[in-house]
This record gives structure tokens, sequence and C-alpha cells, in this order.
């Protein structure tokens, strides 16, 4: 993609499916003063409410935008192809929202990967191995960055806040040149300017941006990245002025970050950045939005002494706290944009609550400074309901997907202003009522059982040293034992043989024939490379949390209720609407089966209760943690059917652990403390010689380390290549761990195969701080994203390293 290289980045979009009425995010407030005079919109409806969206899913209602960029990747396009349709997207979106009558319709809230990783480019902020040096960054570099390519590693890639949403880590050290090197957010509001659209450009906040990056390698962990605020606020006011030229009237600037545990000096330096940008906001409205949870006291007074801001922005979703701070003090003359459709879940919006909400909000600040809004961006929640069709026509009718929140949006803005939908809001109180008292949603005997789970503690009966022991006997495993994550490659077949049984286009006898050869397949690969503790592939999995949620109760799924997971990864969540049994056994037909085509240990795969609790829409009901119980106890009878039918080694992943710790230090503990007994509870009977693992990837775990020992799993297998190794930090500290430890040895989100001496060095690496009797060898995460070529090679080099690494601790 060479040829690329000045290519300048341009934003997505979606598809066309509506008509392109609409009325456009009109004209500023006329009371604001930095408001600039408005031009007519070429579409026009009815007079805008004073709505708002924070953003919107860029994948498309069918992963357009995915199979878009995967083309593009394999060379089957070209950029102009995957421009067109991302172009389209955004064209699609920007009417669907104007259509629908939102008043401040955003824009540059699209990526070709990751928002982060845009605002990395708007800096110029790219790592030296990339090779880039000045001008417009292109695809080339962009996509680099992302996914890495044949001499440089991608950039480290984690959580955003505690959502499942990845993003790309940036790496800032003293010695970065800052510069203007992406248009994308001009070129996009001018894209949207031209289809009649006055949009709010949407840029990442330069407190966020900073507080999410990382110190570059070989820069000292004690490098304050906020040091750094004086040489991007430039580049920012550069972006300002284009803006500015092109005719915006707004712009919005996205810091969650202030609803974290930020110190006095953090503070500050947030209120020095707006100061300092203040001349260049000048003839601009700005909004400053928050999310995620409520804003902390000090946070919020910091912000309410900014003197350049037209408008705030909250989530009073899962920040419901925060009315307590707006109700004391919110300064007169500015708008509140209050985020009361959850932009995190699929539930139906509860109208007469909601407007008893900014009915209240209305007697504090007045009913024109009041600006209904979602609670964050709807990236987080499936694109649109009418591409529904799995759904039964009752549960359907208790959802709201992105295309449906802005309509709920919308209705609300109406009937704030005076202009009820009596209709609309008659049948939204019948879906609520129709909701509460299904009988579909409780299980008396499930809610009983829960209680009882929650009197007791769980504990497998003996230390884990011991059972370790009692496990190398029935094992016999070499040290350094090898093993993979679970997953091997999903071909096109694999998925199409899928697709056909549950379509019931080919028998389940020819069905189980397809998926045992696919087994025989993988284990032969598996046994000829050596490694030492065998997976069966998950042939027959569509998603690690879908397969599972599609054997128990209270589990719906969708056709096309897809969710950006990071890139062109998207993940279809299950929707918890109800209470959670387990009628039958999932997982032991398939583990027994591969288990008898070899004689090597064959884990058995399970995903824990709190990576589907919080890969899933949960239900909004109850309180998350009864759920996770309900998934726990499910768990833990297929974890002791899989014992009886002799599997011994048996995996239960929590990947996202992590992701879901509260971004309030003062509510961790709690929601450590069930998460944990919640995972202890699926294996607390298992037999001491019954090895259990578990799998976590792409969160820093650094800071819950203790609660992760407390899991007290056998085996942990944790990501560690893509983020520099930051995870064996922790053991440098001091922290003693005396299970079994697997930190990953190469990153498997990268098409790049890291070589034989490059594994060792890794390994090596590690004996510096764990002991060699506890230490595992294997790739980061699952293997379902990549092809068979590379994973041969990878896997290869990876047991190749640790049979060198063996022989010299032998001789040593």
């Amino acid at each position: 993609m060479g040829q690329l290289a000045l290519q300048r980045l341009q934003p997505l979009a979606s598809l066309p499916r509506r008509p392109p009425s609409l009325p456009p995010p009109s004209s500023a407030t006329p009371s604001l003063p930095c408001a600039t005079a408005s031009r007519r919109p070429r579409f026009y409806v009815a007079r805008a409410m004073s709505s708002h969206i924070v953003g919107y899913p860029r994948i498309g209602p069918k992963r357009e935008l995915k199979f878009a960029l995967e083309s593009f990747w394999d060379g089957k396009t070209n950029v102009d192809d995957l421009q067109n349709v991302a172009a389209n997207l955004r064209k699609s979106i920007w009417k669907h929202m104007a259509h629908a009558g939102i008043k401040y319709i955003p824009s540059n809230t699209f990526s070709y990967y990751d928002q982060m990783l845009d605002t990395t480019a708007m800096l110029g902020a790219v790592p030296s191995r990339y090779g880039w040096e000045s001008g417009e960054i292109g695809f080339d570099v962009y996509f680099s960055m992302a996914r890495g390519n044949a001499s440089a590693h991608a950039m480290e890639m984690t959580k955003w806040f505690d959502t499942n949403y990845h993003y790309i880590v940036p790496e800032l050290g003293p010695d970065v040149n800052f510069s203007y090197a992406s248009h994308k957010a001009v070129v996009e509001f001018k894209e949207a300017k031209a289809l009649g659209i006055d949009t709010v450009p949407v840029l990442i906040g330069p407190m966020t941006y900073l507080l999410l990056s990382k110190p570059a390698k070989g820069v000292e962990k004690s490098f304050c990245l906020l040091s750094l605020i004086d040489k991007i606020l430039p580049v920012y006011k550069e972006v300002l002025a284009d803006l500015k030229s092109a005719g915006a009237r707004w712009i919005q600037f996205d810091e969650p970050i202030l609803v974290m545990d930020l110190d006095t000096s953090q503070l500050q330096a947030f209120s020095d950045a707006y100061s300092h940008m203040e001349s260049s906001l000048a003839g601009l409205n700005v909004l400053i939005a928050t999310y995620f949870a409520d804003v902390p006291a000090e946070a919020y007074k910091t912000l309410m002494s900014l003197k350049c801001v037209t408008g705030f922005g909250f989530d009073l979703v899962r920040g419901l706290e925060t009315l307590d701070l707006i109700k004391m003090n919110f300064p007169r003359g500015k708008l509140l944009f209050a985020g009361v459709v959850d932009g995190r879940n699929i539930w139906a919006n509860d109208l007469s609550a909601s407007l008893k909400t900014l009915q209240t909000l209305e007697d504090i600040v007045g009913k024109e400074k009041v600006v209904v809004s979602t609670s964050c961006s709807l990236l987080h929640t499936a694109v649109d309901l009418v591409n529904e069709m799995k759904l039964d026509k009752e549960l359907k009718s208790w959802l709201a997907f992105a295309a449906q929140k802005v309509v709920e949006v919308n209705a609300l803005a109406k009937s704030f202003s005076g202009a009820k939908d009596e209709a609309l809001f008659s049948s939204n109180s019948m879906r609520q009522a129709s909701r509460r008292s299904s009988p579909r949603v409780t299980n008396a005997a499930v809610q009983q059982d829960v209680d009882a789970v929650k009197k007791s503690d769980h504990h497998r009966s003996t230390e884990v040293s011991v059972r370790l022991q009692a496990q190398q006997k029935k094992l016999n495993l070499p040290a350094l034992p090898t093993t993979t994550i679970g997953s091997f490659p999903q071909t096109t077949d694999l998925r199409r043989i899928r697709r056909e049984f549950k379509a019931k286009k080919i028998s389940e006898v020819d069905y189980v024939q397809t998926i045992k050869e696919e087994y025989e397949k993988v284990i032969k690969l598996q046994e000829e490379l050596g490694i030492d503790v065998l997976v069966h592939g998950e042939a027959e999995r569509n998603d690690m949390v879908e397969f599972f949620g599609e054997q128990l109760s209270g589990f719906a799924f969708t056709s096309n209720g897809w969710v950006q997971s990071y890139g062109s990864r998207c993940v279809k969540p299950p929707i918890i609407y109800g209470d959670i049994t387990r009628p039958k056994a999932m997982t032991v037909f398939w583990s027994s089966m591969a288990q008898k085509m070899t004689q090597r240990p064959m884990k058995g795969m399970l995903t824990g209760p709190v990576t589907i609790l919080n890969w899933s829409f949960v239900r909004n009901d109850q309180p998350r943690h009864e759920t996770c119980f309900q998934i726990a106890l499910a768990i833990k009878d297929e974890v002791e059917d899989l014992e009886k039918a002799g599997v011994t080694v048996i995996q239960i992943d929590e990947a996202a652990l992590r992701e879901g710790l509260p971004l309030r230090k003062s509510e961790q503990k709690f929601y450590l403390d069930w998460a944990v007994h919640a995972f202890r509870i699926t294996n607390s009977g298992v037999q001491d010689s019954t090895q259990i693992h578990t799998h976590m990837c792409y969160s820093n775990f650094n800071d819950i380390i203790h609660s992760i020992i407390d899991m007290d799993a056998d085996v942990i297998t944790i990501e560690n290549s893509r983020s520099d190794e930051k995870l064996l930090s922790v053991f440098h500290e001091g922290v003693k761990y005396g299970a079994g430890i697997g930190p990953g040895v190469y990153d498997i989100h990268s098409p790049r195969i890291p070589s034989t001496e490059e594994i060792a060095e890794r390994i090596n690496k590690m004996l510096a701080v764990l002991d060699s009797k506890v230490l595992w060898v294997n790739p980061d995460c699952g293997l379902k994203t990549r092809n068979y070529s590379e994973v041969k090679s990878a896997l290869s080099n990876m047991v190749a390293a640790a049979k060198l690494i063996r022989s010299q601790l032998n001789k040593s």
C-alpha cells in the first residue's frame, strides 16, 4: 500500500437506506453570543428540536465497512472502492439523523479503524518504526499502526473505558514531533455540508487523548504524559481554524476521562488546556461531552468554571449522581446536553420516565437550555432493529437499536417542547408494562438458587500448589508446556457449513461429520507441531459467547445485531432478557469426541460467567451481579459434566473480567468481589487432578492482579506481547504468583509472523521474573481471525522457541 502514502484519510459511512429528507443540525441557538448566522440547508423538514446524538455506529447496518476493509486488506479491491463504501455509509447516517429531526448531528465520529488512532494521525504522533516523516498520513501508515506490517509490530490495543470496544493506544514520549497530519475532521464536515447537513465536528479532547496514551518504549515510567499538552494544543488550534474556515459553528470535544478519579494537578491541566484554546474557540459554540459514569464533584466544578464552553454533556443513565451536582450548581446561560437515552444497551427507553428527568432539569436550568441526548455514542449498540427477522414480536417490542434510539431522542425533544406524540408514548408505556409482566422473564427457582449462592463462599478444597502436583502426576507435561488459547482459523467453508446446518439445508449427521473432520485436521496439526496441551479449534462455534447463550434459557439472538469490537472485527452480543438456566449439556459431546482423537490432554473450552455477562446486552431490571451468578451456576453444571466425561483440563475464559471494572475506584471492590466469586462458583466442585485454566486479554491487568490471583485458577493465559510485556512489570514489583501462568508470546491480531529467536527472547524475559515450573508458552489470544499459513508458521516458531529454552534449562 506504499502508493497510498499521500492519500488523505477519509471518514466512513453507512449505505443509503432511507430517503434523503432531513432537518440538518440547525443553526446555533440564537441567544448564544458566539453563534454565527446560519444558512438555510438544502434539506428541510419541521423545525428541529433540541436533540443531539453523541456518536453513531460506523460499521453499517449489514457490516458494509467490515467487508470493504477486509477486501481492501486482501488486495481484492482498491482504495477508491473502500472510500466509496465509507462515503455512502456517512451519507446514509447523516441523512437518517436529519430525517429523524436531530438538531445537533455529529461528524468525524466515523473511522476506518478507531477514533483514537484517528487522533494520533491528526496529531502526527506516529511511532518511528512505521517510517513516516511528514505529509498527510495515508492508509499504509494508518493501517500499519493498527495491524502491524512485515517489519513493524502493531501499536497496543486495549479496552475503551469499561466497554468491549478496543482502541489503539498512542505511544508518546518527550521527543514526539506533533504536526497537523490528517485533515479528516474538516474533510468530513465539508462532505456533510455539501449534502446540506450542518454537523457538529467531534474531536477526542486533548486531556482524554493524553491520559489514555502510554509512554513510548524506552521512556521512563515516570514520564508525565500531560507534559505534552503544550505541544499538542497548537495542532488542535490548527484544526479549529480549519473547521471555522469551513463554516463550522459547533465543536464537540469528547472528554470521558473526566469521569475517572483525576487528581488536582490533572484537573488544573484540563482547565489550563481549554483556557489556552479560548481564543481559537472564539466564534464556535463548544460542547464538552462526558460519558460512561458520574462526573466526580471536583471534575464537575472544574468543568463549570470554563468560560469558553457553550454546553456540557452528561451520561444520565449511568451517572445518576450527576443530577445532584446539576441541582446544586449549573451555570446560567449554558446548555445542558442531557444523556437520557442509553447509548450502551438495547432496551427501549422508558419515555415517560425520561420525560420526568427532563422536566426536573427544566426546573433547574430552564426549558430552552436543555438538549435531549444519548448517554454516550451509539457505537456500542447494534445498528438497526428493522433488519431483525429472528426476534419474536414481543421481545422485539422491548428493544431499540441505534436507529430507533435516534427516533427516541427526537420524540423526547418534541414532547419536552410541548409537541408530545400521545400515541407513541402510549405504545411505549404498553411495551414497558409487557416486559415487566412477561412470564418469560422470571424463574422463581433460579432466583432461589442465586439467593443461596450469595450467602456462601466457593473455593477449591486444597491449595493450588497441592493441586498442581496432582495434575502434573496425571498430565506429565514438560517444562514450559505449550498450548493455544482455543480457537483455530474460522474458514469460509466452516461458516457456510454452520449456516447451512442452522437453515436445515444439511442433516445433523453430515454436520457432525464435517466438524469431526475439522477437529482431526486441527489436532493432527498440533501434534505435528509438538504442542503439549491441545484444543479442538472450536469449529462448531460461531462466537465464544453466542455459542453458549444459544443453549441457555433467558437469552435471545439477532440476525444483524452487530457491534464493532475493533477495526473490522464485529461481534453480535446476545440479549439477556430473563432468568438463566442450562437445559442440557452444551460442550460435552464435542469435547469428548475431540479427546478420543489424541493421547495428549485436550482442553474443554468454556466461556466464563463474567465474560458472558460483559459481552452481552444485559437486562436492566435487576443488578448485574445477580444475572452473573445465574450464568455461573449454569457453567458450573457444564464443568462438572465435562469432568465426569473424562476431560481433565478445562479452560473457563474470563477475557472480559477487567473491562467490567467500574471507572470509579470507590465502586471497584464490590465488582471484583462478585466477579471473582462468580468464577470460583464454576469450578469449586472439581477434583484436585482436574486442571482449571482461564484466559484474559487486551486490558490493563496490573491494577487487579490480586483479584486475578484470588480467582484461584490452576493456569492463567494472558495477553502480554502487544502491550510490550507490560504485564511482566507487576512481577518485577514483587507480586508472587504460584499458579501456572502463560503470558502471551506473540500478537495474534497482526498478520506478522514472529521469529523463533524473537519468541525465545520473550520467554527469557518471562523467566527473569517467573519460575520455569509455572511458566506456560502460548499466543496472546485465540487464532480465529488468522489464516492457516500464518498459524502454522507462528506456532512452529513458538514450539521451537519453547524447546530451545527448555534445552537451555536442562543444561543449566
